[in-house]
């Protein structure tokens, strides 16, 4: 066979050359290879034993026949007696009316299947299991053979489903914002033709072997290496995947597979090709779960077998667009980011760590497109859509001409706000600060790029979140400090822990909660976990060292937790004191204002605080008891509606009776129409991601505050459901600029 690949040959020929080389050195009467057509037929494309002027010619429904019923299962099966056989379906063209004895195996690559192996034999007899091994090893080189471009672009075989090359479109998730073509890089761990067939079974046993050691020492150094002390889920998890490690079955059918004289990683592909062809079939979770630890046990053990994967990631092509079943944070910022312009992943979330890198890189992230991996091959040309979640795989012309002219306006749009990088201030000459959000140091140089007026959020909690053990105090004082430094004298809010809910440290406690957006999280688990808490405010303190420090607590719930907080902090401002450390030229305390109870009970707290943030995200949705992730409930969030406008007025009104600045930071603070009412009802401050900062400034620009103002006042008191359509109708009779009312700019 090794032979046989290598061979000059067509693809007719190298096809006919494998049938005859099967039957005769296995023994085989018959031996036959049907391929998939893209209508899931089954074609017979090459053939020992049966009549030669059958090939090309015989066609098989799904499902129809013994060769059917391998494809539809995608599992080996044999009988000693065809005709016989429920599944049994006669083709008189094919002359195979003496064969009794019939053996199929399913032809897969990467999961997807592209055709059924078959041998048959005249005398009536059992088929042991070897042979059935013998002939699934033979189909995975062959699914290798038959996915080499010679046969994919050969005449006869033009009509087959061989390379996958027709459009397809994925509606996944969108995790981060922006557009991108390019070319696809599979980082999936695949093994290729050149490497399938053993030279020395012996020391691809012993390559295995050192493998699968490999791969257990590092389960077990995060287990038992003191990386986990905390225990709980995670520490469960990784023991199941300890588990699968050591599964002897799994390491049975390894060890067979290089047994029968393939290489180790072709072993391992075999294996994992099976696995995701049965499991992908099931609806059991459970059953699917298992296959994910299973998939990521295959990618590992061959990255142990070869380093081509670490090559991939060192040397991307221009244009590339990652496309993998998940991705780790810093794998990807391993990635050359001159080169990487998207990812695509089957998994992933909107809160996971590899959704805030690449907000923070401004790389497009589209997840949740189940199944494209194996749509997808190296080099197909991809379009990933951040703003509505899609995926293009080999776009049509028209398709990618669309997008062309949408990323040249998004281009445009770019350039248009570059100039508007000095102060935001509206029509009637009212000043509004436009401060960024960021939660990673390569965000700061968004700063200068922007002309934004500080940091008004700086998420500390990430990293936490990527730590397998809680951060040293040095280490998180360092961060704090770049942060401080690459702001270049801007200020920089920095908020304490949001943990908990669906942001779960690796190191930290943490239980499965009914509702975890309700549950215990951010100031609940530090008052509760006060040594986490005051850890981090003696980072932050050590880095504000002859620096102003800006703190803000979370999710405050209650008076007494703001107090609570705001004590913790002056004890280690008093402890840094004591022992000589240099201090911060100043410190202001604030809140991040997210729950209705703290709106009500703003005025008991105003006296502990130097600042309010008005975390219009969480607020809103506890406001109206609505999931803002939910599209079922979608239509049920409208800030726009006069109770929650009176809401944020009655907060800004609070605020300003006893001269506590307040601002608001979250997505409303982004768009256009809810921005603007938000500075007519008195806002001076927003906070939002830094690509919008530059629209926001031509929505500032064009704005009359006082006048919108005015229409406001007499407007919040109206029996409507929202004032947007109101809003709309007014336009610039209202004060608004022409692009706050069309929405038209977005980034």
């Amino acid at each position: 066979m090794r032979a046989l690949m290598a061979a000059q040959e067509n693809a007719q020929e190298r096809l006919d050359h494998l049938t005859d080389l099967i039957a005769e050195e296995a023994g085989w009467d018959v031996c036959s290879i049907y391929l998939a057509r893209p209508s899931q037929a089954l074609e017979l494309c090459a053939t020992h034993g049966l009549k030669p002027e059958a090939v090309h010619q015989v066609r098989l429904r799904p499902g129809e026949g013994l060769v059917g019923f391998v494809a539809s299962s995608v599992r080996p099966m044999w009988t000693a007696n065809a005709r016989d056989h429920e599944n049994f379906s006669y083709k008189p063209e094919t002359g195979e009316e003496p064969f009794n004895t019939f053996v199929g195996v399913p032809i897969l690559r990467g999961g997807r299947l592209v055709g059924v192996l078959t041998a048959q034999t005249e005398a009536e007899r059992a088929v042991a299991d070897e042979e059935i091994e013998t002939l699934q090893t033979v189909a995975m080189v062959l699914a290798e053979i038959v996915a080499s471009g010679d046969i994919a672009e050969a005449e006869e075989m033009a009509e087959l489903e061989l390379r996958q090359s027709k459009p397809e479109r994925f509606q996944g998730s969108a995790y981060s914002g922006g557009l991108a073509t390019g070319v696809a890089v599979v980082l999936e761990p695949h093994v290729g033709s050149e490497h399938l067939i053993a030279e020395d079974t012996d020391r691809e046993i012993e390559r295995l072997d050192l493998a699968i050691a490999a791969l257990r020492a590092g389960i077990d150094d995060m287990l038992e290496g003191g990386r986990i002390p905390f225990g709980g889920p995670t520490r469960d998890v990784l023991q199941a995947y300890r588990m699968f490690a050591h599964d002897r079955g799994w390491m049975n059918r390894l060890r067979e597979a290089v047994q029968l004289g393939v290489t180790a990683e072709a072993a391992v592909e075999r294996v994992r090709n099976e696995n995701r062809a049965r499991l992908m079939r099931s609806n059991d979770q459970l059953f699917r779960e298992r296959l994910h630890d299973l998939e990521d046990l295959a990618n590992r053990l061959l990255r142990h077998l070869d380093d081509a994967q670490s090559e991939i990631i060192a040397h991307l092509p221009d244009d590339a667009i990652i496309i993998a079943r998940n991705i780790g944070p810093a794998e990807l910022l391993e990635l050359d980011r001159t080169k990487l312009k998207g990812i695509a992943l089957e998994e992933g979330a909107a809160s996971s760590h590899a959704a805030i890198v690449a907000k923070a890189l401004g790389i497009p992230l589209v997840g949740g497109i189940e199944g494209a991996l194996d749509k997808t091959e190296d080099g197909d040309a991809l379009i990933i859509d951040g703003e509505f979640g899609l995926l293009h795989i080999r776009p049509t012309v028209d398709v990618v001409e669309t997008y062309k002219e949408r990323m040249q306006a998004l281009s445009d749009r770019k350039l248009a706000y570059a100039e508007l990088r000095g102060p935001s201030v509206t029509r009637d000459g009212k000043r509004i600060r436009l401060s960024m959000n960021a939660g990673l140091l390569i965000e700061m140089t968004q700063l200068e790029e922007t002309g934004a007026d500080g940091v008004g959020l700086f998420r500390t909690e990430f990293q936490f979140m990527v730590a397998d053990t809680l951060p040293r105090l040095d280490a998180q004082a360092t961060v704090y400090k770049s942060v401080l430094e690459a702001a270049g004298g801007k200020p920089v809010v920095f908020r304490t822990l949001d943990l908990g809910g669906d942001k779960v440290a690796p190191f930290a406690p943490s239980t499965v909660e009914p509702n975890p957006a309700l549950g215990w999280r951010a100031i609940r688990m530090g008052l509760d976990r006060p040594g986490l808490l005051r850890y981090q405010l003696r980072a932050l303190i050590q880095a504000s060292a002859g620096q102003p420090l800006h703190v803000m607590f979370p999710m405050i719930a209650a008076p007494w937790e703001m107090r609570a907080a705001r004590d913790m902090l002056d004890r280690e401002l008093r402890h840094a004191k004591r022992r000589g450390h240099d201090m911060p030229v100043e410190v202001k305390v604030g809140m991040m204002l997210e729950t209705p109870a703290m709106a009500w009970a703003i005025g008991e707290v105003l006296d502990t605080l130097d600042f309010v943030a008005v975390g219009a995200n969480d607020l809103m949705q506890y406001f109206f008891a609505a999931d803002r992730q939910n599209a079922r409930v979608a239509e049920r969030y409208d800030v726009l509606s006069p109770p929650a406008l009176g809401l944020f007025k009655q907060i800004r009104e609070a605020c300003a009776t006893r001269n506590v600045p307040v601002s608001v930071c979250g997505e409303i603070a982004a768009k256009p129409l809810e921005a603007a009412v938000l500075i007519a009802l008195g806002y001076d401050s927003l906070s939002m991601a830094a690509a919008n900062i530059g629209p926001l400034k031509k929505i500032v620009s064009g704005l009359d505050a006082g006048k919108l103002g005015t229409w406001l006042a007499s407007h919040l008191n109206d029996p409507v459901n929202s004032l947007r359509p109101a809003l709309t109708a007014a336009g610039e009779s209202a004060g608004l600029p022409k692009e706050a009312v069309d929405n038209t700019v977005k980034i």
